[in-house]
């Protein structure tokens, strides 16, 4: 049931995804489409309080409780980047808003972006590891918790993967190429003007 449940949370969540957004922009009514977007963290409460019900009403805590967990750790940590990525994207193409800003590719502007997306991976993750410990708490001693544990460990393997990619990219930050002059070759000078002679 609650693999199930999860499964139907993010199916909805890209239908209010979808809806909302075309009732911003292609039908013109940004007040249905708004209150749409806001009703995505409904379902997340909902799988929440199912879960809940499902461990209180005695089912063994096993993968699927960890997973309701982590996706609902994962929509608060990166729910509300993807509508906004989704939204400019939807703008631009149907309402004539701006292009879609994209993420720098050089130096210190591409770490800091990929600080802002560790940033996000990491709230998922904790939230998710939270929850995790709420429910490792709710459930006490009864039954065998070892896959909400390790449901845990993954989620210090998330924090830990993220934050290495940025310091990567701040200890070796990616160098925007040279441009060549119009008029110059591209490759070495010296060496094209000595083939020359």
């Amino acid at each position: 049931m609650v693999v199930g449940l999860i499964i139907a949370c993010e199916v909805a969540f890209w239908v209010l995804l979808a809806a909302g957004l075309a009732l911003r922009y292609v039908f013109r009514m940004p007040r249905l489409g708004l209150a749409l977007l806001l009703c995505e963290p409904l379902l997340e409460v909902v799988l929440f309080a199912v879960t809940a019900i499902d461990l209180r009403n005695g089912a063994e805590p096993d993968w699927r409780h960890g997973l309701a967990a982590v996706y609902i750790g994962f929509t608060v940590g990166l729910g509300h980047s993807t509508v906004r990525w989704a939204d400019a994207r939807v703008a631009h193409r149907f309402a004539g808003g701006p292009p879609p800003v994209r993420p720098p590719k050089y130096g210190r502007a591409r770490a800091v972006h990929e600080w802002r997306v560790a940033g996000r991976w990491t709230v998922a993750a904790l939230v998710a590891a939270a929850l995790l410990q709420a429910a490792l708490w709710y459930v006490g001693g009864h039954g065998d918790t070892g896959s909400l544990r390790a449901w845990q460990q993954r989620m210090l393997w998330v924090i830990g993967i993220n934050a290495v990619i940025a310091v990567s990219y701040t200890l070796f930050p990616k160098r925007e190429p040279k441009r060549v002059p119009p008029g110059e070759p591209a490759g070495e000078p010296e060496r094209e003007q000595a083939k020359m002679r």
